[in-house]
């Protein structure tokens, strides 16, 4: 879920706002305007409708992004961290870096988004209270109200990867003590759930509620892609338990002095050999390292022209990890940093390269070979 449009940052965390936001928020405020204000309170001006719908829907997801933030403080305080958070049609979703370390830490993260919510609709509720008698202050308090309360709602459904769900996860961790088994019951209870709405949403659509039923099957179709998708993780993880970094990685990545024009190692080394990484090297040592994605970002023209020196990524901003670290910790160190490949390094002798493409293939071949 990458954001369309940056907006900010919180907490260090950036915030963004996905196309399908636009959607909603013009949605929402249509509703509103023309359907909920209009008869809740007759008495307004045509105007104020319009405008009391905007503000409110602007003020919608202030929650949901308030929702999502509770679970990242919960997180940063466990040492996880948070790459971003995006609202969508759906509310917002938070990126935490990496599992829980353990149950309690899991069930703290997933438990604070839905008290968030719920602590934002007794506090909307109090404000309904006191403004109850003034219409343009009421309509959104009552609103914003029920959205909060909604929210905390539709998380609480035991659909993965909802709120619940990890509450669940969480649960069965603490009950078995083993996180491998707990991850593919929520899963599962989570895909019965989803039917379960697409189900009901197929029946209200046969009974004459169309819009209503038409719902149901889109919240449905979204919790079962959740729940697959976080079941293609957990079947990716499986055969990656007990492996280690230096069986996936490249041991052999060709040494390029800085000098080098930039056409001669394209052609001797990735064209040629199909390497795909290269150890960039000045008086024995190490520089920088030289990929694709790195020279494509000079027009080959000006590859003649061009130093491998002046393309590489520079050694200290190089991601390391070490040879014997096992592969889903790399995996979670590449995430972290939003990189592709990272150095692998013995103190500070580099021993050779990871990427993601190796260790793709590394899952394919067992795959292949039924291991």
């Amino acid at each position: 879920m990458l954001a369309n449009v940056r907006v900010g940052r919180i907490l260090g965390i950036p915030i963004g706002l996905h196309a399908s936001w636009f959607l909603i928020f013009a949605l929402v405020t249509w509703s509103l305007a023309s359907g909920y204000f209009p008869l809740e309170y007759p008495a307004l001006p045509g105007a104020a409708y319009w405008l009391l719908a905007a503000l409110t829907s602007i003020l919608f997801f202030g929650p949901v992004l308030l929702h999502e933030l509770g679970h990242s403080v919960v997180a940063l305080r466990n040492q996880i961290p948070v790459g971003r958070i995006t609202l969508f049609v759906f509310g917002g979703v938070a990126q935490i870096g990496r599992e829980s370390p353990d149950a309690g830490t899991e069930f703290r993260v997933a438990i604070a988004g839905p008290l968030s919510s719920l602590g934002l609709a007794a506090g909307f509720a109090g404000l309904w209270w006191l403004d109850r008698a003034t219409p343009c202050l009421a309509a959104p308090s009552v609103c914003l109200m029920s959205i909060n309360l909604m929210l905390a709602l539709f998380n609480l459904i035991p659909g993965f990867s909802l709120d619940e769900g990890r509450v669940m996860r969480a649960v069965i961790w603490h009950l078995t003590g083993n996180f491998h088994r707990a991850r593919p019951a929520a899963v599962f209870v989570g895909e019965l759930t989803a039917f379960g709405f697409i189900g009901l949403g197929l029946f209200t659509m046969l009974t004459g509620y169309w819009p209503n039923g038409l719902w149901l099957v889109f919240i449905g179709w979204f919790l079962q892609n959740a729940a697959a998708t976080s079941y293609a993780q957990t079947s990716l993880q499986q055969p990656l338990r007990n492996v280690t970094v230096t069986q996936t990685m490249t041991h052999d990545c060709p040494l390029v002095p800085t000098h080098l024009s930039l056409q001669q190692p394209v052609e001797e080394h990735m064209l040629t050999n199909g390497r795909r990484c290269l150890f960039v090297t000045e008086n024995d040592h190490l520089r920088g390292r030289l990929t694709p994605t790195d020279v494509t970002k000079v027009p080959k023209e000006n590859w003649a022209e061009t130093t491998v020196g002046q393309v590489a990524v520079p050694s200290e901003l190089m991601v390391r990890v070490e040879p014997n670290m096992p592969l889903l910790i790399a995996l979670q160190v590449m995430d972290d940093a939003n990189v592709n490949q990272v150095l692998v390094a013995t103190g500070n002798k580099m021993v050779g390269m990871l990427t993601r493409e190796q260790v793709l293939h590394y899952v394919g071949m067992r795959a292949e070979l039924g291991v």
